[in-house]
C-alpha cells in the first residue's frame, strides 16, 4: 500500500518537473513545505538526475528547490498564525493543549527559534511541519523567512547533487530515505505519547486537588 503510494506520487512529482522545469521544482517543494507529505527525497534525487542528463544546473535547481521550500513554509506559517493560534487557544483544552503549552512555545521560538527552523529544515519529515508550530508561536517572521532559507538550501543541494551523482539509479535512494522517515516518525509518536500521558496525569493531580480543596472547605 505504501510502495503503491509513493509510486502515485513519483509519477505525479516527474511529470510536474518534466513540464514546468525549475518552475516545477519550487512548485513541489512548496508543496512538500506546506504540511503536504510530498517526499523531497524523490523531488530533489529527480531533479538531480535531470542535472545529471544536462537539463538543469547544479546551482540552478538547489536554488529553485530553496525558494519553493520558503513558498510554502510561509503559507504554513500565516496559516499557523491566523488560523492555527486561535484555534489552539480556544479548542486547545480539548486535545490537551494549554495556554501554559502556547506560552512555552512562544518562549522557546523567541529563544531559540532561529536555530529550530535552521535545523528543523535540515530534517526529513520535521521539516515538512516546522512552519505550522512557527506560526502558531509567531516567531520573527524576516527570521523565520531567512533561517528557512538558509536551512533548505543546503538541504536541496545536497539531495540534487546525489541524485547527480547517482545517475540513473537515482530513483534508488527513495528507499533508504523511507527508512529514515519510518524512524522519526516513531521517535515523533513517542514524543506525543509522552505529552498525552503528562498532560492526562496533571490533569488527574488538579482533579484530585481540587476535590480536596472543597472537602477541606
Amino acid at each position: 500500500m505504501v510502495a503503491e503510494i509513493i509510486s502515485v506520487l513519483a509519477s505525479f512529482i516527474i511529470w510536474g518537473i518534466n513540464l514546468l522545469g525549475y518552475a516545477g521544482v519550487a512548485l513541489m517543494m512548496a508543496i512538500e513545505s506546506a504540511c503536504i507529505p510530498l517526499p523531497s527525497e524523490i523531488i530533489m534525487p529527480f531533479s538531480g538526475y535531470l542535472v545529471f542528463t544536462g537539463r538543469f544546473s547544479l546551482w540552478g535547481v538547489s536554488l529553485a528547490g530553496a525558494i519553493g521550500c520558503v513558498i510554502g513554509s510561509v503559507l504554513a506559517y500565516w496559516v499557523g498564525y491566523y488560523g492555527g493560534r486561535p484555534a489552539a487557544e480556544k479548542y486547545g483544552k480539548y486535545i490537551l493543549i494549554t495556554h501554559h503549552d502556547l506560552d512555552i512555545a512562544d518562549n522557546f521560538f523567541k529563544k531559540y527559534g532561529n536555530t529550530a527552523v535552521f535545523f528543523s529544515r535540515l530534517i526529513p519529515v520535521v521539516r515538512t511541519f516546522i512552519s505550522l508550530p512557527a506560526g502558531i508561536a509567531r516567531m520573527n517572521f524576516p527570521k523565520f523567512v531567512i533561517y528557512t532559507f538558509l536551512g533548505s538550501f543546503p538541504f536541496c543541494y545536497l539531495l540534487v547533487y546525489i541524485g547527480k551523482k547517482m545517475g540513473d539509479n537515482w530513483n534508488t535512494l527513495g528507499v533508504y530515505f523511507h527508512k529514515f522517515d519510518v524512524i522519526i516518525g516513531i521517535v515523533i509518536l513517542v514524543g506525543m505519547v509522552w505529552f498525552v500521558k503528562r498532560h492526562l496525569n496533571i490533569r488527574g493531580r488538579d482533579a484530585i486537588n481540587r476535590v480536596s480543596t472543597e472537602d477541606k472547605k
